[in-house]
């Protein structure tokens, strides 16, 4: 095998989130809700050597959210689930820190670390959509900056937290009586621009010492905070050209701040469409376009807006100028959209179409044409390995049995797990605590 390892994760998204998925006659109806759907699912990206399962959340919808969002279930109490019914593959779940707080996050996302020993991971969010405020009792949803600022803070003070109990504070001595010593316990007494949090924690660390920090944003903030705080990044490229753009952006950022840039892994989402015969995939796609609901598209694309009506336009005129339209939701999704749309010279159907492409460039074809895909992204350096959506059956099947044994043929990808957190999975190192430190550089003198 290669020195470099690719990686793979596994999105799961019950009935889907688009306009076909959940009409397939072997996705159930209630996918999104049906807790059996999602271990089974879990369980066949396990055997395929999958390094995580990913379950991505929003705290707002509307009459027209996408199927999945509809109607699923949180994430941390279907993780928790999972663990029970798996043993090594890792497990990632998005929370949002704008209507959460460090304290509930650390207590949770601490728990699922060792309730899975070892193998959680959180994505990071500060989610996008105005209308969450008011499920959470606030007239004015966060300045996008303002988002970013108290996210890190937020992510400062949960790993504090997690660092509460030094790795040896409980001897539990039944024969002394000795449970706990307590010069190894530590409050942490945060008081911040956002937060005044005094700690400890009630729990102690796990085997892969913190739980994966993950986190998407591709906006300048967004990548800002990525370079402070992400271990893995849920990047969104549309295609090669750009992924290799945000990759090195991206881990350029970091090295800048002093950090490991290879201690960071780019995992852009990707939503593959396979079929036996490239011909037969480039089929589906045209028939899938060819039966796409134009209206409903227009509300997909405008909810990078948030929920942006863009039926008031001329569908075949230029893209319209949205100036004066608030950015204060998906910002980086918005200006990539205007963008693209006014390099391209895009009308407003070309722009909703693009938004739909099922596969992204490149990711259309047989289980070769995507295995030879993923290792031109690989080795060109626009990702260090995929998220990858879970559609139907067939497709994942197609994926897992045929796509991941020729990425393991050519050396890029394990044929067997060699550790068992997901830190080990992702070749990331376990984070040094805070506490013990000093004593044990004072020990080494």
């Amino acid at each position: 095998m290669s020195e470099r390892q690719l990686h793979l994760g596994a999105i799961l998204t019950g009935v889907g989130n688009d306009q076909y998925n959940w009409r397939h006659p072997d996705v159930p109806g209630d996918a999104s809700v049906d807790i059996d759907w999602y271990i089974t699912n879990a369980k066949l990206a396990e055997d395929a050597k999958f390094d995580l399962v990913f379950i991505v959340d929003s705290p707002f919808i509307t009459p027209d959210t996408s199927p999945h969002f509809l109607n699923r279930l949180e994430p941390l109490t279907l993780l928790s689930a999972v663990a029970g019914h798996t043993s090594r593959i890792g497990l990632v779940g998005t929370l949002t820190t704008s209507y959460w707080e460090p304290y509930n996050v650390a207590r949770q996302f601490g728990s699922l670390d060792h309730i899975s020993r070892g193998r959680a991971g959180w994505n990071v969010v500060t989610t996008g959509l105005e209308g969450a405020a008011r499920n959470y009792g606030r007239e004015e949803h966060f300045d996008h900056a303002v988002r970013y600022e108290r996210a890190q803070e937020f992510v400062e003070v949960v790993q504090g937290l997690w660092d509460s109990y030094e790795d040896d504070a409980f001897p539990r001595d039944k024969q002394s009586g000795l449970f706990l010593h307590k010069d190894k316990q530590h409050r942490l007494d945060h008081k911040g621009r956002h937060f005044a949090v005094a700690g400890p924690l009630a729990l102690t660390r796990s085997r892969q010492g913190q739980p994966v920090i993950f986190q998407a944003g591709d906006s300048d903030e967004g990548r800002n905070l990525g370079a402070h705080i992400a271990e893995a990044t849920f990047a969104a490229s549309p295609d090669f050209a750009s992924g290799q753009q945000y990759y090195a952006d991206l881990k350029a950022r970091a090295a800048a701040l002093g950090r490991d840039a290879d201690a960071i892994k780019v995992l852009p989402g990707l939503f593959p469409l396979i079929a036996e015969t490239d011909e037969e995939a480039h089929r589906i796609e045209r028939e899938r376009a060819e039966n796409l609901d134009i209206d409903k598209l227009l509300v997909q694309l405008g909810r990078a807006f948030n929920y942006h009506d863009f039926s008031q336009y001329d569908l075949d005129a230029p893209f319209p100028d949205l100036t004066g339209v608030t950015l204060n939701s998906y910002k980086g999704a918005a200006e990539r959209i205007i963008r693209t749309a006014r390099e391209e010279k895009l009308t407003l159907r070309q722009a909703a179409q693009r938004g739909q492409n099922p596969g992204g460039k490149g990711f259309v074809g047989s289980p070769e044409t995507i295995a030879d895909e993923i290792e031109r992204w690989f080795t060109g350096r626009a990702a260090d390995g995929f998220n990858v959506v879970v559609g139907t059956p067939d497709e994942f099947a197609l994926f897992r049995e045929r796509v991941v044994p020729i990425l393991q043929s050519r050396g890029l990808f394990r044929t067997e797990y060699a550790h068992d957190t997901l830190r080990g999975h992702l070749g990331l190192p376990v984070p040094e605590h805070r506490h013990a430190a000093p004593s044990l550089a004072v020990a080494a003198e």
